[in-house]
């Protein structure tokens, strides 16, 4: 079975945010694997430690983000694709219509992909792609059972779960809850480095001039204001409730 997976690399979520020049500062910081890309990592080593066949992960970014595929290897992924052009904006539909453009020639049984990522939580590249590759897909997945032919999915639905069935080839997210994603271990990341490893540029791709212009602009990037203190109301119950009406009138503007 020929399954492929999408990933990004993304800050670590214990990296503390710093913006300067109307951008978020890279400097020092530590970028991971996105989280749930680590659940279609694992999904993907499941699936072919069931049915055999070939895991390739594939990223459009910058050239670190190939450390997010070499950790991908050393989980056990065999192949992985870099997709790095600095005429490549982050812009999801862009990212999608490259995607599109790289799998146009591929055969697969199973795309994967994380529900989002952590850093913008748009959730839109691997909906897209599927739009665009005519694939049935499911999103925010915890749960998935392959047959001939046919998979079964729940997906996570804001607290109750959907079921639904799907032919293959179809393309599915995955959410917290699908698994527990393993760590690389010591023969992993050796072998890793032995892997394939491609890099591809736009030239090496179909994409038309339309597909990279990008359907959002960033207008302004802030962070939020800082938290004040918080008071303590004085005096009798129906003083203290005065004088929080009044701070929610005049302080907070609520009503």
């Amino acid at each position: 079975m020929n399954v492929y997976v999408m990933l990004k690399q993304t800050f670590d979520t214990e990296e503390k945010i710093v913006i300067a020049n109307g951008k978020i500062s890279e400097e020092g910081v530590k970028f991971v694997m996105n989280p749930y890309d680590e659940y279609a990592v694992e999904e993907a080593i499941r699936i072919k430690e069931r049915f055999g066949g070939r895991i390739v992960v594939v990223s459009v970014g910058p050239q670190r983000a190939s450390e997010a595929l070499r950790t991908a290897l050393a989980m056990g992924a065999d192949e992985a694709v870099l997709i790095s052009d600095d005429r490549i904006s982050q812009d999801e539909y862009v990212v999608s219509e490259v995607l599109a453009a790289y799998f146009a020639d591929k055969t697969y049984d199973v795309i994967l992909g994380g529900h989002f990522s952590i850093d913008n939580g748009a959730g839109q590249v691997a909906v897209r792609l599927a739009e665009l590759l005519h694939l049935p897909h499911v999103s925010s997945v915890i749960k998935l059972e392959l047959s001939a032919g046919t998979a079964k999915a729940e997906r996570d639905a804001e607290g109750n779960v959907e079921l639904l069935e799907v032919s293959l080839p179809a393309l599915f997210t995955a959410q917290q809850g699908l698994n527990e994603p393993r760590y690389p271990s010591l023969p992993g990341i050796m072998k890793a480095k032995r892997k394939p490893f491609q890099q591809l540029t736009l030239d090496d791709l179909s994409v038309t001039s339309e597909a990279l212009i990008p359907k959002t602009s960033l207008i302004g990037l802030f962070l939020p204001p800082a938290r004040q203190a918080g008071q303590i109301l004085q005096g009798e119950m129906p003083e203290q409730a005065a004088r929080l009406v009044e701070l929610l009138r005049t302080q907070s503007k609520v009503i």
